[in-house]
């Protein structure tokens, strides 16, 4: 078999993504008895993001998506083209997120991926976590 040498087009899980009934009762778990730290929350579009200890990979808490790992990559339009290309399916087209991109794509095996870039920047907050902005990458 011939492979081809690409640079890889996931750079590392940004998110997993955990269906909530709703924001309150899912942090009063994965917050307060569980013990994870909040990072955001952004009611406006049913989230709130949530650390791991050991990474820099979040807990998001969803009210409107399924469980699903979010996988960070440089552009999500030039990634879900490039997963296209490679044999895979447009499962959603890029969209404007506030802090970047968002594709969805599936692999030939019906497996879909999540796919965002962080071209916007990061989330900014008020003392108590809810978002208030977006802070720009360095330059």
């Amino acid at each position: 078999m011939v492979r081809h040498r690409t640079s890889p087009v996931i750079r590392k899980i940004d998110a997993i993504m955990i269906p909530v009934p709703d924001l309150d009762s899912g942090l009063a778990f994965y917050r307060d008895r569980l013990g994870h730290e909040p990072l955001w929350r952004d009611d406006e579009l049913g989230q709130a993001g949530l650390a791991l200890p050991d990474s820099d990979t979040e807990i998001v808490l969803t009210t409107r998506l399924g469980l699903a790992p979010t996988w960070l990559v440089t552009s999500a339009d030039t990634a879900a083209a490039q997963v296209v290309r490679a044999g895979g399916g447009m499962v959603a087209e890029p969209v404007d997120v506030p802090v970047g991109r968002l594709a969805v794509v599936a692999d030939p095996f019906g497996n879909d991926l999540v796919l965002i870039d962080l071209s916007k920047g990061r989330y900014v907050t008020d003392e108590s976590g809810l978002v208030t902005g977006v802070r720009p990458p360095a330059e």
